[in-house]
């Protein structure tokens, strides 16, 4: 095994302001090349001085003075701790509680009424960022789900950024975050700070329950990890290739029970994609059979 030798450089005050780090073409096309190879994400002309900005932020925060030195020890390190910081700088996680909503809704009006089974639901938030998408799934479904005396439905959320995920994992976010119109209905079911928290809410541990988060890179091999009723999937595949795009779309559809829905992106769309799915309504598609 390699193991990495190079250490993050010590820099001098003046190389530790924040002046702006120059990326030559060479450098931003290793970038790129990397990027999509582990990430799948499509870094084309015209993201030059974003991606530099962004690398130039990593960059500094690990002390290091140059592309080259940051490059061979992003290469050399096997923990791959190095890359998921890499990910999480060049990835924006953009969400909210309720976005969309229109997919939540369909949830409350279609999908959750028509489970007949004694099962628990099972649902992947694939892409689950900071937790608004999984915990505003597990809030409606737990509602609903008690309300019938059903058991309360599985959400497996996942994520390529850890950093991310930890956010998601401690369920706790500042008013802020809550402030729209379903703010007055999220508060009612959240706990809310005190002392120390005041501003912050956090999920009740029943909700927390529900959720189990894992770090999963969508454009590799899936786990193990069985079969689902509903998945969300949305607002990622913008950043892949019409390529990964159907390699993903091919590895989801194949995680659906038949029966199960597969939700995505409102700016997202399956066509032009080979899928066997049946399109549904606008960001919602359904796989052919009957439920279980």
């Amino acid at each position: 095994m390699i193991r990495s030798t190079l250490q993050p450089k010590a820099l001098s005050g003046a190389q530790s302001s924040l002046s702006p780090i120059v990326l030559t073409h060479r450098d931003f096309a290793l970038i790129s090349a990397l990027a999509h190879e582990e990430f799948g994400i499509e870094l084309g002309p015209g993201k030059e001085q974003l991606v530099a900005a962004r690398v130039g932020k990593l960059m500094r925060r690990l002390s290091f003075s140059s592309f080259r030195e940051f490059y061979g020890h992003l290469q050399a390190d096997r923990t791959g701790q190095c890359l998921t910081q890499l990910i999480d700088s060049l990835t924006t996680n953009h969400t909210s509680f309720f976005r969309e909503q229109a997919h939540f809704a369909f949830l409350v009006q279609h999908v959750f009424p028509a489970w007949e089974s004694s099962r628990p639901m099972r649902i992947w938030s694939a892409a689950c960022s900071t937790g608004e998408e999984p915990y505003t799934i597990a809030l409606i479904a737990n509602e609903h789900f008690q309300s019938r005396r059903q058991p309360a439905p599985h959400i497996l959320a996942s994520d390529i950024s850890t950093h991310a995920l930890d956010t998601a994992q401690k369920g706790a976010y500042p008013a802020q975050r809550l402030q729209h119109a379903l703010a007055p209905w999220l508060r009612k079911h959240l706990l809310r700070g005190e002392g120390q928290w005041d501003g912050w809410y956090r999920m009740r541990p029943e909700i927390m329950d529900m959720v189990e988060f894992r770090r999963i890179n969508l454009i590799h091999p899936l786990p193990d990890i069985g079969r689902f009723d509903v998945i969300f999937c949305r607002n990622v595949m913008i950043y892949f290739s019409h390529q990964t795009q159907a390699q993903l779309v091919s590895r989801l559809a194949a995680c659906l029970e038949p029966g199960g829905y597969l939700l995505v992106g409102h700016s997202e769309t399956l066509t032009g994609i080979q899928h066997g799915l049946q399109h549904v309504q606008p960001a919602i598609y359904r796989k052919r059979g009957a439920s279980k």
